[in-house]
């Protein structure tokens, strides 16, 4: 008689012939953020065939998906009102690196925010020397 033991998982043996090794790739963690990963067949001969689904619904078997998150799209805008709002990476991983700019001014911008879009006219002390600037 032989003994026949997984190098996976000692606890599963057979006497007299190969045992039945399970391989559960998920627990390796292959997906990406805010993936959901599926082994549907654990056993040794079907590596690769994980699937890893995006929360959109976007599905890819045997490695990473990628999965586009978009936060301009969202109402109401990550923005406010009078800017324009563009997510230059929408790569799943990539969060808070979305850029605010605003209509009146596209110098006046933020990142992860609105921005402010108040020009202070008096930051360049365009009254001269011994004058003070208001603005209003």
């Amino acid at each position: 008689d032989f003994e026949c033991t997984c190098n996976s998982d000692p606890n599963l043996k057979a006497v007299d012939g190969p045992a039945t090794c399970d391989k559960d790739e998920c627990k390796s963690n292959p997906c990406g953020m805010g993936q959901t990963c599926n082994d549907p067949v654990k056993s040794l001969g079907s590596i690769g065939d994980f699937t890893c689904t995006c929360g959109n619904g976007v599905e890819v078997t045997g490695a990473a998906a990628v999965c586009e998150n978009d936060e301009c799209a969202v109402t109401p805008s990550p923005c406010g009102v009078d800017q324009a709002c563009n997510d230059p990476n929408k790569a799943s991983n990539s969060l808070h690196d979305f850029v605010c700019t605003c209509n009146s001014d596209s110098s006046l911008k933020a990142t992860d925010g609105p921005a402010t879009c108040d020009k202070d006219e008096c930051a360049s002390s365009p009254c001269g020397m011994g004058q003070t600037c208001n603005d209003p």
